[in-house]
């Protein structure tokens, strides 16, 4: 297992990463701010955030500046010290309050109750689904834009699955933006359970017990609270964790996840390098694991595709229609790199230092020498959860950032893999933890207090 502190790692490098974030993100809003005055169509009025220029306060704010306050003051003491069920417990309910508390920064109607009610989101399509079946069927021949029954642009640009749940909520009986917008933030605060819980199952208590309070205050809730990525993070990090935690009973349900996710989104078809990291951590039954778990993806992927919907037409499709909008206009050669300043503030300036942190962890384990085989399981398994999770999920970011697929509103779109990358605060000292959660906090707090953001 990693060491989870190295004292002797000069506290100046992570102060060059900081600034080297710093520079990106100010680099990022001058050059956004020049294309928009020049008339380029950036689509984004704060670039590299999907966002407007809109300081305000709300009812959410004194909840928000307690529950940070708390966090930066006990976080750390209290992942060390409380139970495990009871660390789960209150980091689940913190984690809620801190969620809830960003989105009423813009108040109950604005930030929770119409955020999902707009033209271009899920709700506007559900009351025209009088029938799932024909609706799966159907699902890819609307894609495309500019025909009288096209869908509209976040049902266009995502599989089924995802209008799916939401048409699920209005058949059982919680319709509307005020219980869609809580299923996104009752949901999304899973994530502070299912992390830790992974780490732990993959032999990593103690790290995981580190990263605790990151995820709690994790920036990334300005979007979770209230977006469908919130849920879609939520779905990806509990089949993860089941793949860590359940043998093959758990590998079956964390499969069914993973399959479903797969029709949430289709960049999650990148989840599977964290899925296949997940299973090769494992301590015993990597094989079977990978089987079961694969199995129970192919029968999700069986199931839609039995209900007409074929994974690669709706990706294919998707591709065309993306560009038949604002992409076809938002500059690849701008987002490529502005993306990840708009990823700094969703998974917040902690993540670069933790980043190199980790990176000079597994550079200073001893690589493996011939025959190959059992060494490197060895060296795979000395460097741990909190080196190969997060570069998994940077390498999951990169790929979907290279592919001109995600230019711009990144900051919501990355969540189920920015909560990943935070896996590697394990590393940094304890005695500079409380210095970043404020770095964190501060992070969301002027992002949902200084900007509109919009989903």
């Amino acid at each position: 297992m990693t060491t989870m502190t190295r004292p002797g790692r000069p506290r100046s490098a992570d102060l060059i990463v900081l600034g080297a974030e710093v520079a990106l993100l100010a680099v990022a809003v001058a050059v956004g701010a020049l294309l928009n005055h020049q008339g380029v169509r950036l689509h984004a009025d704060t670039a590299p955030l999907y966002a407007s220029w809109r300081p305000h306060l709300g009812p959410g704010t004194p909840a928000a500046l307690l529950v940070a306050a708390l966090i930066v003051w006990r976080g750390a003491r209290w992942a060390t010290d409380t139970s495990w069920p009871r660390l789960l417990a209150v980091g689940y309910l913190a984690s809620l309050l801190w969620t809830l508390s960003l989105a009423l920064v813009d108040g109950w109607s604005a930030g929770l109750t119409e955020r999902l009610t707009v033209q271009a989101e899920y709700l506007h399509e559900v009351p025209r689904v009088t029938d799932v079946g024909i609706m799966l069927s159907g699902y890819a021949d609307r894609i495309l834009d500019f025909q009288p029954d096209s869908w509209s642009t976040h049902a266009a640009a995502h599989p089924p699955g995802a209008l799916l749940f939401f048409v699920w909520l209005e058949r059982v009986g919680l319709g509307g933006g005020t219980a869609a917008g809580l299923a996104c933030v009752l949901l999304g605060a899973t994530v502070s359970v299912s992390v830790p819980v992974t780490l732990r199952a993959l032999g990593a208590e103690d790290a995981a017990r580190a990263v605790w309070p990151f995820l709690v205050i994790f920036p990334g809730a300005v979007w979770v609270g209230a977006s469908a990525d919130g849920i879609f993070a939520a779905v990806v990090a509990a089949g993860l964790a089941l793949l860590a935690v359940g043998g093959r009973p758990g590998a079956a349900l964390g499969g069914l996840l993973l399959g479903f996710a797969l029709y949430l989104s289709y960049g999650f078809v990148l989840v599977g390098l964290l899925a296949l990291t997940v299973v090769l951590l494992r301590a015993r039954d990597r094989l079977g694991v990978l089987l079961v778990a694969a199995t129970a993806v192919a029968a999700v992927v069986a199931v839609f595709t039995l209900a007409g919907f074929w994974w690669l037409d709706g990706y294919h499709l998707l591709a065309r229609r993306y560009y038949q909008g604002w992409a076809a206009e938002r500059p690849y050669g701008y987002w490529v790199w502005a993306n990840l300043a708009a990823l700094l503030l969703s998974a917040g300036p902690v993540v670069g230092p933790a980043l190199r942190r980790a990176v000079v962890a597994a550079a200073s384990i001893r690589a493996p020498r011939p025959p190959l085989a059992r060494p490197l399981r060895r060296w795979i398994a000395s460097a741990g959860p909190t080196v190969w999770l997060p570069v998994a999920a940077t390498a999951a970011v990169l790929a979907a950032d290279l592919s001109g697929l995600s230019k711009a509103e990144v900051e919501r779109i990355w969540l189920p893999f920015a909560v990943w990358l935070l896996v590697a605060t394990a590393h940094l000292p304890h005695a500079h933890r409380r210095w970043w959660l404020a770095a964190q906090a501060a992070t969301a707090l002027a992002v949902n207090h200084l900007l509109w953001t919009v989903s």
